[in-house]
C-alpha cells in the first residue's frame, strides 16, 4: 500500500496538479501583492497630492476671502456678501471633491465655518480644539502649511489664513484652514476588492485543479495505452502495436520507436528459437552417432581391427565436432555478453595468418585442396591476438565449406594506405544479393546444399562479425552468383616487421 502510495506521488497526474497549482498560487499571490501594495500606496499618494492641490487652492482663496471680510468690517451688508460667497465658494469644492470637508477656525479653535445653523451637526465632522492644536504644530511644508495623516481613514490639510506663524499665539484676528480628507470610499473598495480577490482565487485553484487533472489525463491516457503494449510485448506478445493518433509529437516519436525496438526484439526472439532448435539437433546428431558406433564397436566390430578402427574415428570426429560446437556457442555468448574482454596488443598480423594456414594444410595433403597464399610479409596490426587468429581461422574454414568442385581457395594479405587488407576467396556458388546481409546472423543456413569437408558449426561468421564489431575494424562481402566469394577485413596498419 506504502509504495502504491508513493508512486502516485511520482506520477504525472500529481506532479501535473501540482505544477499547475503552484503556478496558479504564484499568479494569485502576485495579484495580492500588487493589490494591496502596490495600489494601496499609489491611491494614498494620489489623495496626499489632491488634498495639496485643493488645500492650495482653498487657502490662498481663502485668504481673498478674509482680506475682503476686513475691508467689509465696517459694513454689515458687505460682509454678509463676503460670507454668502464664502459658502457658495466652500459648497463648490465640497460638491466637486465629496471627500473633502472644509472648516475655518479662530485663534481660539472656536468653529467658524460651518455653524451650526449651516448644517445640521457640523460638530461630528469637525476636529476638535486638541486635534487641530496638534495638526498645527506637525512638520510645516515650504509654504508653511501642514498635511498629516491622522489615521487610515483620514488625512488632515490645516493652514493660517491670515499669514501669520502657526507657532506664534494665536489672537482674536487669527484664522485657521482645516480640510479633512476622508480615504473611506477608497478603502470600502478595497475592502470590495479583497473579498471579490478572494472569490477570484478560490476560482482559480479549482480551475487550476480540474484544467490541471484533465491535461494530464489527456497527456498520461496514451502513456497508459503504451505502457500496456509494452507490459504485453514483455509477456512475448510481439502482436502488440504501439502506433495510434496521439496529440503529442513526444509520444508518436516513443511510440515509433517501441514499435521498432519490437520488431527488432522478436527477430532476436525467433532467430534465438532458431538457434536453439538448430544446436539442439546438431548437439543430438553427434551424440546418436557416438552411441551407435559405440554399440558397433561392442557389439560387431569388437574383434576385427579394421572395423573398429573405422567406427573408433567416426565417434573421435563426431566428439570433435561436438566439441566445436559447444566452443563456438560459450564463445560466441562470452563475447556478446561482454565477459570475454579484448587483449589489445600489438602484433605480427602476416604470422598469424601463416599459422593459421598451417592448420589446413591436412586439406592440401589428403583431400586435394589448393590454397593460394599472397600474404605479404611483416604487416603489424594492434588488436586481440587470440580473436583475430579466430576471424581468420573461421573465414578460411567457410571458404573450405563452400569452395567449388576445383577445391580453390586464395588468401590474401596486403598493406592498403595505412590499412591492412584481408581477403578470404572461394569458387563456389557465390551468395545471392537477399542474402549477403544475413550470412553474419547466428546459426545462418544457406538455401544452397554444399558438401562440407571441413564441418562446420554454422555460427562461424556471427562469431566473425561479432569480433570485427568488438574492435571497431571495417569487413564485408563481395559475390557474385555463379563465380564465388570474396571475405574481407581491414586491420589498422601499425607498422612494418623488419
Amino acid at each position: 500500500m506504502i509504495k502504491l502510495n508513493a508512486k502516485r506521488f511520482h506520477s504525472i497526474n500529481f506532479i501535473l496538479w501540482v505544477y499547475f497549482l503552484v503556478f496558479a498560487v504564484f499568479i494569485l499571490l502576485l495579484t495580492w501583492v500588487f493589490q494591496m501594495a502596490l495600489l494601496r500606496v499609489f491611491y494614498s499618494r494620489e489623495a496626499e497630492y489632491d488634498l495639496d492641490s485643493i488645500g492650495i487652492q482653498v487657502s490662498e482663496r481663502m485668504r481673498y476671502f478674509m482680506k475682503a471680510e476686513a475691508a467689509f468690517s465696517g459694513s454689515a451688508n458687505g460682509a454678509e456678501s463676503v460670507a454668502s460667497e464664502i459658502d457658495l465658494y466652500i459648497d463648490a469644492i465640497q460638491s466637486e471633491h465629496p471627500e473633502v470637508k472644509i472648516f475655518i477656525f479662530d485663534g481660539e479653535g472656536t468653529l467658524l465655518y460651518p455653524n451650526s445653523g449651516d448644517q445640521a451637526s457640523p460638530s461630528q465632522e469637525a476636529p476638535n480644539k486638541e486635534t487641530l492644536k496638534n495638526v498645527l504644530e506637525c512638520e510645516q511644508t515650504e509654504r508653511g502649511d501642514v498635511r498629516v495623516r491622522l489615521s487610515d481613514d483620514y488625512y488632515a490639510y490645516a493652514a493660517r489664513l491670515d499669514g501669520g506663524d502657526t507657532d506664534s499665539a494665536a489672537t482674536d484676528s487669527a484664522r485657521y484652514l482645516y480640510i479633512s480628507y476622508s480615504m473611506q470610499l477608497a478603502n470600502s473598495a478595497f475592502g470590495t476588492m479583497q473579498w471579490e480577490l478572494i472569490l477570484i482565487s478560490v476560482i482559480v485553484i479549482f480551475l487550476a485543479l480540474f484544467i490541471s487533472a484533465l491535461l494530464s489525463s489527456r497527456l498520461t491516457k496514451p502513456l497508459h495505452r503504451i505502457t500496456q503494449a509494452a507490459q504485453r510485448m514483455a509477456k512475448g506478445d510481439f502482436t502488440v502495436n504501439f502506433k495510434g493518433e496521439y496529440a503529442y509529437a513526444e509520444i508518436d516519436a516513443l511510440a515509433e520507436t517501441l514499435d521498432y525496438a519490437k520488431e527488432e526484439i522478436g527477430k532476436s526472439d525467433e532467430l534465438q528459437r532458431e538457434v536453439l532448435a538448430n544446436v539442439t539437433h546438431d548437439l543430438k546428431t553427434p551424440l546418436t552417432m557416438i552411441k551407435a558406433y559405440a554399440s558397433m564397436i561392442q557389439e560387431i566390430s569388437g574383434t576385427d581391427p579394421a572395423k573398429r578402427e573405422k567406427h573408433t574415428q567416426v565417434i573421435i570426429d563426431e566428439s570433435d565436432r561436438l566439441t566445436a560446437l559447444i566452443n563456438d556457442v560459450l564463445n560466441l555468448s562470452k563475447i556478446r555478453s561482454g565477459m570475454d574482454t579484448l587483449k589489445v596488443r600489438e602484433f605480427d598480423l602476416s604470422e598469424v595468418v601463416e599459422t593459421v594456414l598451417e592448420r589446413f594444410g591436412y586439406l592440401t595433403e589428403t583431400q586435394g585442396y589448393v590454397i593460394e597464399r599472397r600474404i605479404d610479409a611483416g604487416l603489424c596490426t594492434e588488436a586481440d591476438i587470440e580473436k583475430v587468429e579466430q576471424v581468420v581461422y573461421n573465414l578460411i574454414g567457410n571458404a573450405v565449406s563452400y569452395t567449388g568442385e576445383d577445391k580453390k581457395i586464395t588468401v590474401a594479405l596486403y598493406a592498403e594506405g595505412e590499412k591492412i587488407r584481408f581477403t578470404v576467396t572461394d569458387t563456389g556458388k557465390g551468395i545471392a544479393p537477399e542474402e549477403r546481409e544475413t550470412i553474419w546472423d547466428r546459426y545462418y543456413r544457406s538455401t544452397d546444399t554444399h558438401k562440407r569437408p571441413v564441418k562446420g558449426t554454422g555460427l562461424g561468421l556471427s562469431i566473425v562479425k561479432t569480433i570485427l564489431v568488438k574492435h571497431g575494424f571495417a569487413y564485408g562481402v563481395e559475390s557474385e552468383v555463379g563465380y564465388g566469394s570474396t571475405f574481407w577485413v581491414q586491420f589498422p596498419l601499425t607498422e612494418r616487421a623488419n
